[in-house]
């Protein structure tokens, strides 16, 4: 809960999301209850959700979920995904349809595996949304909304019209269900029942975006369970490699964004194979050299999205007596889940976006090592946001937007600090030389060929 002059945090509230790939939505509506204990919501005067993207809520004819909803993070789809981008003639087709090319975290792919592989299941859905429409909709008790930056991320939505397409999901479901209207920009689509007004609700990228108050020449490094590099923009994004996804932001702007499946995972499984904390393996991390003395970590640990690789696993590449450190390893760690992130800052340099500052969020911007090497690794000059849940706060930001009738969101001040570190072009260049080097050698073992991925690199 914030104050909406300031957007001064008065205050919080938490309950844990549940491991796995698919969920009963009825788990969030009992979190939100936690969460909210104690009359956190009482004096609110409006309220907005943001939440996961793309996870595929099924409702049938009488409002009652038909299956698990399937979030962002599950695979299964994956042919599907591969099926669908073959039926309309390629990738250039998909993104020049709806800005993005389908991965099978997209709703459009889970769809599609749902007719596939639950026939039975799929018969009985009426309508489907997304997470925080699902959301909203409780909370309002009224007709389903959607906002279009949280809609551009189905697969059946075209962000540079603002228009669903009911053609892609009538080729991927075989029909077309019902679909939550998409509200306007701080827009007000309802009531709870003690009089607080309930704005449209959006994408957790599209709230961390909003809540940061991106400007044009921003990009965001979000390092949480995966990975998001991703800027505002005036004009919508089409890339037939897939690399970046042409979503739509909460404010009637743009928002091209890359996703990886592996970040802040990354540094704890580094951690775990170390036997170490937080601290420690920031201390070694900074203590090994830069490059890790050859060492390279291709961090796919749980398979990858960008590049899609949904079948690839990890890699350390360079193994030599030298390099068989606690330092080197946990420098080869931390190096290789931020190269990563680097290759998505190339991409959307390739859809035009000029950054000028780096913004690190999520968990893994806490650590003093992950800190210190984007310093030196990316090319921009790097902050860190005082440590805030951002895309809360861009729920906040939407509800006061919505709550006042302005023409624009509320400004709020963010506040960051500088990372001292410098760019170090010919460290960088050397690092990154060799994490693509690796990279591309394990999707040709994949089958995948990956010129031209990421400014070719």
């Amino acid at each position: 809960m914030v104050d909406a002059a300031d957007g001064r945090v008065v205050r919080t509230g938490d309950a844990p999301h549940p491991d796995g790939t698919e969920i009963d939505p009825t788990a969030w509506w009992h979190a939100l209850a936690v969460a909210t204990e104690g009359g956190l919501l009482n004096d609110v005067s409006a309220i907005a959700v943001a939440a996961q993207q793309h996870g595929m809520v099924t409702l049938d004819g009488e409002g009652e979920v038909v299956r698990p909803a399937l979030l962002w993070n599950d695979l299964r789809s994956a042919p599907d995904a591969a099926d669908l981008i073959n039926e309309l003639g390629g990738p250039d087709r998909w993104a020049s349809a709806v800005g993005s090319v389908p991965l099978a975290s997209f709703t459009v792919t889970k769809l599609r595996w749902l007719r596939r592989s639950e026939p039975d299941l799929a018969d009985r859905v009426a309508s489907v949304m997304l997470p925080h429409d699902w959301l909203t909709m409780r909370l309002t008790g009224a007709e389903p909304t959607t906002d279009r930056g949280d809609a551009s991320g189905t697969g059946y939505f075209d962000p540079a019209t603002s228009q669903y397409r009911p053609e892609l999901l009538k080729q991927a479901f075989g029909r077309t269900p019902a679909l939550p209207r998409v509200a306007a920009p701080g827009e007000v689509v309802g009531q709870t029942d003690r009089g607080a007004v309930i704005a449209a609700g959006t994408g957790d990228n599209m709230g961390a975006a909003l809540g940061l108050g991106l400007e044009t020449g921003d990009v965001v490094v979000s390092m949480g369970t995966s990975g998001t590099v991703f800027a505002v923009a005036e004009q919508p994004s089409v890339d037939p490699s897939g690399a970046v996804a042409g979503f739509a932001d909460a404010t009637g702007r743009w928002l091209p964004l890359v996703c990886t499946l592996n970040a802040a995972r990354v540094l704890a499984a580094g951690r775990h194979l170390l036997g170490v904390e937080p601290a420690e393996f920031d201390a070694l991390a900074l203590a090994g050299p830069p490059g890790a003395g050859g060492l390279t970590l291709v961090p796919y640990l749980e398979g990858e999205r960008t590049p899609n690789l949904p079948t690839a696993s990890g890699r350390l590449v360079g193994l030599r007596l030298a390099n068989t450190t606690r330092e080197h390893l946990a420098r080869a760690f931390v190096e290789g889940m931020l190269c990563g992130l680097a290759d998505g800052l190339d991409a959307l340099r390739a859809q035009g976006v000029a950054p000028r500052r780096l913004l690190l969020t999520g968990g893994a911007a806490r650590s003093l090592a992950v800190q210190e090497i984007a310093g030196s690794l990316f090319d921009v000059p790097v902050e860190v946001p005082e440590p805030l849940e951002y895309v809360a706060m861009g729920a906040a930001r939407q509800a006061a937007w919505a709550a006042s009738g302005a023409a624009a969101a509320p400004a709020w001040q963010v506040r960051s600090r500088a990372v001292e570190a410098a760019p170090q072009p010919d460290v960088a260049g050397v690092v990154r030389e060799a994490y693509a080097y690796a990279r591309d050698h394990l999707a040709a073992e994949l089958g995948w060929a990956l010129s031209g991925y990421c400014g070719g690199r």
